[in-house]
């Protein structure tokens, strides 16, 4: 879907990616048009170093970028999105500075925008990795939809910049004003992150149980193995010798670090959208000194992956986009695994019973089995003809 966004610096046409036209969602909100409002009606000086966290679709700095602003985002999808809006508004190529969570942020931060993630831990992550940068000076707004922002996020900003409080809402969207105090003393919870976490993995899980998954802010159940994953390693496929496999959205990678210590002989692709994915799944494989080969990506699904090239594709699809639930993102791996593996080659998905996977893998495969269930989830296969 395609919209359009006034803005008190023009109006403009924004959409999400990858682009759909069925797609009924927008690539902005009422929290993004409020913080918008907010700068210019408060004259708000952005001349200095600007700088967006958490930017969904890329609207913020696209309407900002006359400023030159820097967006640091964990989203491959956003980065794509940023750079087609910018194209469409007829924005000159390097006027905004594309950064990810896993790149060292600016040394100097004037104004710093922040859109509230879904994670708590990345938003931890990333004012730690910014207050350096801070001064006194520094105009520092957050926003998000009221549902989004928590009474823990406000003690977040209180606890590592300074003095927090909010405005009223506004069609279900509130900001958050900070005042900076760099000069309060360092202490560690103000300047030494948790991330990234490592946690040992418990006994029955196959070949990963003892080992260690290491986690950066912002991925799923970053402290612990989560239920579906810990079912799905229980019932995964057996070594078939030398295959091509990819852990699609990989998250910390202990599906595919478990099917490489299966095999080691298998050549592994991690794939994942979040760069903090990514760089988890990077840190697990490499933290348990696993033989084979393994690559690692980040990017929209298997797009980029030669066709008729795979063997086995594992994935635990995300049903959620941003606060929104969606099987958009499933039905695109999906697409993307079948047209990914070589005839004969499978894909393992794990998902919640509720969620009718099996009706979606029929329609694409011609076949769908079903490996293994609990009252919660299903372990589901499916064959390329």
């Amino acid at each position: 879907m395609t919209d359009r966004m006034t803005t008190p610096w023009g109006e403009l046409t924004l959409s999400r990616f990858p682009e759909d036209p069925r797609d009924q969602l927008r690539a902005w909100d009422a929290s993004d048009d409020y913080l918008l409002r907010h700068l210019a009606d408060q004259d708000v000086p952005l001349s200095g170093t600007v700088v967006v966290v958490g930017d969904r679709w890329g609207a913020l700095v696209t309407a900002l970028a006359a400023h030159r602003p820097v967006q640091i985002t964990d989203s491959y999808l956003t980065q794509e999105a940023t750079r087609a809006n910018l194209a469409r508004a007829g924005v000159e190529t390097g006027a905004v500075r594309l950064l990810t969570t896993q790149d060292p942020p600016p040394g100097r931060v004037d104004v710093l925008l922040v859109r509230v993630p879904k994670s708590l831990a990345l938003l931890e992550d990333q004012l730690l990795r910014l207050a350096p940068a801070v001064h006194e000076a520094t105009v520092v707004v957050g926003t998000g939809m009221v549902k989004e922002i928590h009474t823990s996020t406000l003690r977040l900003f209180e606890r590592i910049l300074g003095p927090t409080r909010t405005s009223l809402a506004e069609k279900k969207a509130r900001l958050i004003f900070c005042t900076p105090e760099p000069s309060l003393s360092p202490s560690p919870e103000r300047t030494t992150s948790p991330w990234p976490y490592s946690y040992e993995l418990p006994g029955g899980v196959g070949l990963v149980s003892g080992r260690t998954v290491v986690n950066h802010a912002g991925v799923f159940c970053a402290d612990r193995l989560d239920v579906g994953t810990r079912f799905f390693l229980q019932h995964l496929p057996g070594s078939r010798g030398g295959q091509r496999v990819v852990d699609l959205g990989c998250g910390n990678g202990v599906v595919g670090t478990a099917m490489a210590l299966a095999d080691p002989e298998a050549e592994v692709l991690f794939v994942d959208e979040s760069f903090q994915a990514v760089a988890s799944a990077e840190a697990t494989f490499k933290a348990n000194g696993v033989p084979g080969h393994a690559e690692f990506r980040v990017g929209d699904g298997l797009a980029g992956v030669p066709a008729d090239s795979v063997d086995l594709v594992l994935n635990n699809p995300p049903f959620h986009s941003h606060q929104t639930t969606t099987d958009a993102t499933a039905w695109r791996m999906f697409t993307g695994a079948r047209r990914a593996l070589r005839p004969g080659g499978e894909l393992w998905v794990i998902g919640n019973r509720h969620l009718g996977y099996h009706l979606k893998l029929r329609r694409l495969f011609g076949n769908s089995q079903l490996v293994a269930s609990d009252a919660k989830f299903v372990v589901l296969k499916a064959v390329k003809g």
